[in-house]
């Protein structure tokens, strides 16, 4: 079948401009990338948990983590702000970008040019680690269920996925009991099971003394009506 003359004759008008914003859009993609090294897009913001030594936050809620302070030769002493916040107990979080061998830490900047409070941001990268890495699943783990994804480094993060728990504690409307002794690590029992919860306590200081740098917290966590508290406190916390 033959072409019209006309229609050959658009195409070929049009093909240099499809040609041209092409190759722009990819430039623009290649230059976000470049520009720090990574993909620093909404689509690729996520969340991870880390220790707050001594701490034992009482309340769930986010609250700004205190600038780090570094030395970095030929400025001295410097305080850097990153987008962390304390969440409960001796855990905050933080916002990060994910690569295939790091993941470099978001900042307050980030946050702001993306648009996001930290209430969205947290929704948001909930949202992307479950597109990447797929749903948290409950499994066995001797007496106790483990909460797991496809990426141990982001198993923790789970804990602040309130989809998964609450859809757990149609299973157990009593309350659940959960420790976050490491990054691999996520941890619960029904409150109803009183073995379970027992074995918790016994277990949880010594699970995270002996987890070294992977390690996050030593307190156990109630899941209740939707929010989380403090059941038993970190290993020498101090409230406030």
């Amino acid at each position: 079948m033959r072409r019209h003359p006309l229609a050959l004759s658009l195409a070929h008008l049009w093909a240099p401009v499809l040609a041209l914003l092409l190759a722009l859009i990819a430039a623009s993609a290649l230059h976000a990338q470049s520009a720090r090294g990574w993909d620093d897009s909404a689509a690729n913001l996520m969340v991870v948990l880390r220790e707050s030594r001594g701490a034992n936050k009482t309340s769930e809620g986010l609250v700004p983590s205190p600038k780090v302070k570094a030395w970095v030769p030929d400025r001295g002493n410097i305080e850097i702000a990153n987008a962390w916040f304390e969440v409960i107990g001796d855990m905050h979080l933080r916002f990060v970008f994910d690569t295939p061998s790091f993941m470099p830490n978001a900042t307050p900047e980030d946050l702001q040019r993306l648009g996001l409070s930290p209430e969205a941001a947290l929704d948001l990268a909930l949202q992307n680690i479950r597109r990447v890495y797929g749903e948290p699943k409950a499994t066995p783990w001797t007496s106790l269920m483990q909460v797991q994804g496809r990426s141990p480094d982001l198993d923790s993060s789970c804990f602040l996925d309130r989809t998964c728990w609450n859809g757990l504690l149609q299973r157990h409307p009593e309350g659940l009991v959960a420790a976050v002794v490491k990054r691999g690590g996520l941890l619960y029992a029904p409150l109803a099971d009183a073995r379970g919860v027992e074995l918790l306590r016994r277990a949880v200081g010594e699970l995270h003394a002996t987890s070294d740098s992977m390690r996050i917290s030593s307190a156990l966590y109630l899941f209740m009506d939707g929010r989380w508290s403090v059941f038993q406190a970190p290993v020498d916390a101090k409230t406030r």
